[in-house]
This record gives C-alpha cells, structure tokens and sequence, in this order.
C-alpha cells in the first residue's frame, strides 16, 4: 500500500518544513487583490521555501507544516491553503518553462545566423587565400573573417552548453514544489507555572 506524502513525513521519510506563523495571511502577499487560492507567495516566504527545497535531493517529497498561533478561519482550510501553495509554484514552473523554451529559441535563431555569418566568412577568408600573393594586409583580414565567423558563434554555444539547465533544474524544482504536501498545525500555547 502506497503512504501519501503526510504519512511519509510522519514517519521521517520526507523532509518536513515546519514554518511559525500567527496567521495564515503571513505567508501570502497582502496586495494581491486575486481571490485566496490564486494570491502570489510572500517574496520572503517563497524564498525561504525554494531555498530549502532547493538544498534536499531532487528525488524527494517535500512536506510542509505551518505552526498556526491562531485557529485558521473557515476560509483558510488546510485544502484551500495547500491548493493556493500548489497552485502558485505550478504558475512559477509554467513561466519558467515558458522562459526556457524562448531561451532555447532563441538558441536555435541565433544558431542558424551563427552559422551562415561563420560560413560566409570562411568562404571569403578562403576566397582571399587564392587571390595573389600572401601579404601582411590580405593574411591580418584572411584571419579577421575566421575569428569574427567564430565570435559569432559564441552566443548560440553561450545558450546551449550553459544557459539552458539552470533554468531546467529551477523548473523541476518549482515542478516538485507543486506537489508538496501541506498541513496546518495549530500552535499549543505555552503552559506558565
């Protein structure tokens, strides 16, 4: 029988976040005019969660708990508070797919120009080479096309051998963020002797 990610946590299997708040409202942004389960992350608290989830192995389940030091009201359950979470890291993982793809985009465009600006300076670098005798002026340009065929070049190579997975990884990460689970926990108040 499969354990849900709440019950994993509970037997350790799944790192768990435990975050103290007063209220719920703490952890979204208090300008975000959109209904409850679309508002956007508090900037701290989202970077405090990717920070962490960003730290645990990319296999494992994330768990987190909110320690409330007030009861939640009626509007704030545990389902709304964990869709409006998922919801918002599945919009970041969307937008960051998105950016990945016009990134990759513009890899591809800027690859086709690379290569045809680095094929026509070829060409003519070659095309020096047969014309006459070799000599300082005509040598300095004959390399001048090769190198400047290859800077061209630089930016698609730039794209395709770095850009490209620092994006990827923050995608599969908001990906994962998008499925964690969440649970409310109310605060015990503190016993004075």
């Amino acid at each position: 029988m499969a354990l849900s990610n709440a019950e994993k946590a509970e037997r350790g299997d799944v790192p768990r976040l435990e975050i103290h708040l007063r209220t719920i409202d703490q952890l979204f942004n208090s300008l975000d005019p959109a209904p409850f389960h679309e508002r956007d992350l508090d900037a701290d608290a989202e970077e405090f969660l990717v920070s962490w989830a960003a730290e645990l192995p990319r296999h494992q389940s994330l768990h987190l708990v909110l320690h409330l030091e007030n009861e939640p009201d009626t509007r704030h359950s545990v389902a709304w508070v964990a869709d409006a979470i998922r919801h918002y890291f599945d919009g970041r993982a969307n937008m960051t797919l998105q950016r990945l793809r016009r990134l990759l985009r513009k890899g591809r465009i800027t690859l086709a120009i690379g290569m045809l600006f680095l094929f026509t300076c070829l060409l003519l670098a070659q095309g020096l080479a047969g014309i006459g005798s070799e000599s300082l002026w005509r040598g300095a340009l004959k390399e001048s096309l090769g190198i400047g065929g290859w800077v061209a070049m630089w930016q698609p190579l730039q794209i395709y051998l770095y850009d490209w997975w620092p994006i990827r990884e923050q995608y599969s990460l908001y990906r994962r963020m998008a499925t964690m689970s969440v649970e409310i926990a109310q605060m015990r108040p503190l016993k004075t002797a």
